[in-house]
């Protein structure tokens, strides 16, 4: 199987594979030698499993490179902890070719990426939990628009959207994007939802606004 995925993606202009690893352990190792924009990380492995490894992947010194989950179950605990971990996409195995080359693009260019099978189920989870008490580090740091911005990410839309909803171009969405992650110390836009729902800051069709928290 992961010969396959490795012909796949080398077979994309603009993707190239650097690196494979047998389980968890190689996987971070090599992660730690090649520093790949994205690793792509199995939930079940020997030796380290995937939710393991992408923690230790996210944590490495300097580290500058995203993980993708990939996996044959789309059971909650899996996604949870993936996103938890610090996965920044989560894809089923079944996924068509075209599929997952767009998923590694996807987290490359900073995006979230959650099968939809499982988008509705992850964010229902988060909906049940009581939200944290206080006010959430670094709200306070954002502008007006950043806060705006924010909501819009963890209701999931895309930058351009984002741009659609609230009439400004792509770029300035992408740069307040860029900066409100920078403020809060959050890794990419999966960590923006989990951020906004552990918060309160926003609920399945919520039209709250975290600039009035």
């Amino acid at each position: 199987m992961r010969s396959g995925f490795r012909m796949i993606l080398d077979a994309q202009s603009d993707i190239t594979v650097v690196a494979e690893a047998a389980d968890g352990a190689e996987a971070v190792e090599q992660t730690r030698l090649h520093r790949p924009d994205v690793a792509l990380v199995d939930v079940r492995m020997p030796k380290l499993d995937g939710i393991a490894a992408t923690r230790r992947i996210v944590e490495l010194p300097d580290s500058v490179t995203r993980v993708l989950i990939l996996t044959t179950f789309d059971l909650d605990e899996y996604v949870y902890e993936a996103v938890r971990a610090g996965a920044s996409g989560f894809l089923l195995k079944d996924a068509p070719p075209a599929r997952l080359a767009e998923g590694v693009r996807t987290v490359a260019a900073g995006e979230a990426l959650l099968a939809s099978s499982i988008t509705r189920r992850l964010l229902e989870r988060f909906a049940r939990r009581a939200p944290a008490i206080g006010v959430a580090p670094g709200l306070a740091d954002l502008t007006a628009r950043e806060r705006e911005v924010l909501a819009q990410v963890a209701r999931g839309l895309s930058n351009a959207e984002i741009a659609a909803v609230i009439g400004v171009g792509e770029a300035t969405v992408k740069t307040h994007v860029t900066r409100l992650l920078s403020k809060l110390e959050l890794r990419d836009r999966v960590q923006v939802v989990i951020f906004a729902y552990e918060w309160g800051l926003v609920g399945p069709g919520s039209s709250r606004d975290p600039a009035s928290q």
